[in-house]
């Protein structure tokens, strides 16, 4: 697979935030077929950088609820979550902002 299947989009939270700040690791969708040495290699090609470590989970879908009648309507699909620590480097999610 190319990088660009592997890596969806960054996950930007409060918690993805401290952690890129302060502990090095950065939070990714991914290609759920992907296994870790795939989203390593897609990573260092796509942002230049050197990866440490590479942790994945398997995120459940769910269910919501429909805001008119409250009952369960709307499933949310399961999807695969990688956290990759950096050994040296950072990546910029958002250039030029603020």
């Amino acid at each position: 697979m190319h990088w660009r299947e592997i890596i969806r989009r960054p996950v930007v939270t409060e918690k993805s935030s401290y952690q890129a700040t302060q502990l090095r690791q950065y939070v990714f969708v991914v290609n759920a077929k992907a296994n870790k040495i795939q989203i390593k290699h897609a990573i260092e090609n796509a942002f230049d950088v050197t990866v440490g470590k590479v942790r994945v989970a398997n995120m459940p879908a769910k269910l919501g609820r429909s805001n008119r009648t409250r009952r369960m309507r709307i499933r949310k699909s399961a999807y695969k979550k990688a956290v990759v620590t950096l050994d040296e480097g950072s990546i910029a999610l958002f250039e030029g902002v603020g």
